[in-house]
């Protein structure tokens, strides 16, 4: 019996992907192993390898296809012996036996080409001979339910909007570009047959909202799609922002002693090279382990203090940001931290990082000192409790035993979720990770 491929959940918070681009084509042979598809997900584009030997029977989501959902079938696999006459009659369902109308709700094609039949045809204007049926395919206009109910929000005649979807499916996509170039608007003399004298009223009504809708098609902008990556950050940090009470403490840390360690180490060897991120992510992790009450998070009833140390390290990568952790962080030194920070953020721009390595973590860092900020506050990534922000090491004037001195001094904020600990417990966070950054033998014994 052929075997349904479906859409896996490639992270713990992947509810639907993008089916980005595919790798193989019907009729060939691949190997547990072999790389099937990549797939654009929430955190990174990850490509997807099968898990059992067949022969590719028939791809049932097209390439560029977004918002399949998790478990939603996407391929069949002939299993050895099999041909395409084993396709007859056979329906992929989705993992869990499920009925797949979640999957068809937006833009993913149904499973089999009949499941097209149910949708219902899109009313048209009446008929100029009679004894035409709604039965009739060429009087159907086929499109996902949510292109139907933009077009019906829209006064949008679909029969005027080139499908692009499978098998000519007119999906979300062939909405919005009608609506861009003003294809298939309905106009004011439309119903000719059985006019009603308040129908140019309603015609007239729906052209301006419309236009509130959708800016005029003009030069002076252009349009960035969004990916899924960037619409979960858009998503998740709104929330953030809405549902957690945020509030900020900001210090300055003299980093001269720092700097000076820094280059010794460096000098010592060609095997490493020691950023001053890493001994900020050193410092924050032996902090966090001495006030745990920042390693924490809010839930409804109780708060969790995690007992282990993970710190995520912000990286900026096309399309978004990604959070890489570098797990059980207090027990590692300079050397390990470094070669793991490196590592991790390599293969998030490369888009290579499995899902347990960007999820996770029980504290942020997000650095910017790289491209000469001085200073910012950062959101909260829920459902972690606080977000450390950090500038870049400039020189400033300082006073030391009285007098006028110059000393390099880097501002950090720390972002913190008022329903889990207080100004107190942040302040004395930031007193002892000033301490270990600015006497950093400490933090090597």
């Amino acid at each position: 019996m052929p075997i349904t491929i479906t859409m896996p959940a490639l992270s713990p918070t992947m509810e639907e992907g993008t089916l980005a681009s595919w790798q193989v084509k019907p009729g060939d042979v691949v190997s547990s192993g072999d790389v099937l598809c990549e797939i654009e997900t929430d955190k990174a584009t990850m490509e997807v390898e099968a898990v059992e030997e067949g022969t590719i029977g028939k791809l049932l989501v097209d390439a560029g296809t977004e918002g399949v959902k998790v478990n939603a079938p996407i391929a069949v696999l002939l299993e050895e012996g099999e041909d395409e006459s084993a396709l007859d009659g056979f329906e992929a369902k989705p993992a869990g036996g499920g009925s797949g109308n979640d999957a068809a709700a937006e833009e993913a094609p149904e499973p089999e080409p009949e499941a097209e039949a149910e949708d219902e045809p899109e009313p048209k204007p009446k008929a100029a001979s009679g004894g035409s049926s709604g039965s009739d395919k060429g009087d159907r206009v086929f499109a996902s339910p949510l292109a139907k109910r933009m077009a019906s929000q829209e006064g949008l005649d679909l029969s005027q909007v080139e499908g692009t979807g499978p098998k000519g499916r007119v999906v979300k996509r062939d909405v919005e570009a009608a609506l861009e170039s003003g294809t298939g608007r309905k106009q004011t003399d439309a119903p000719k047959a059985e006019a009603k004298s308040d129908a140019p009223a309603k015609s007239a009504a729906s052209a301006p909202v419309a236009a509130r809708d959708h800016p005029p098609v003009t030069d002076d902008y252009e349009e960035i799609k969004l990916n899924s990556m960037r619409k979960t950050i858009a998503r998740r940090l709104t929330e953030s922002k809405q549902t957690v009470p945020h509030f900020y403490l900001t210090i300055d840390i003299e980093l001269d002693s720092l700097l000076a360690l820094r280059k010794d180490l460096n000098g010592r060897s060609d095997a490493y090279k020691i950023s001053v991120n890493d001994f900020i992510v050193r410092a924050s992790a032996l902090a966090l382990r001495k006030h745990p009450e920042i390693n924490s998070q809010f839930t409804e009833n109780v708060i969790l203090q995690h007992r282990k140390v993970d710190v995520s390290v912000a990286v900026a990568i096309e399309g978004g940001l990604i959070t890489p952790v570098v797990r059980n962080t207090d027990q590692k030194g300079l050397q390990q931290i470094s070669a793991e920070t490196k590592d991790l953020a390599g293969r998030a721009r490369d888009g290579k990082l499995k899902p347990d390595e960007f999820a996770g973590g029980t504290f942020t860092i997000s650095n910017l000192g790289m491209f000469g900020i001085d200073q910012f506050v950062a959101v909260i990534n829920p459902p972690q409790a606080a977000i450390l922000a950090v500038g870049s090491g400039t020189q400033k004037p300082v006073v030391k035993d009285g007098a006028l001195a110059v000393a390099t001094v880097m501002t950090a904020t720390l972002s913190a979720d008022h329903r889990v600990f207080g100004g107190a417990e942040g302040a004395a966070f930031l007193e002892t990770l000033k301490g270990l950054l600015e006497d950093p033998l400490t933090m090597l014994l």
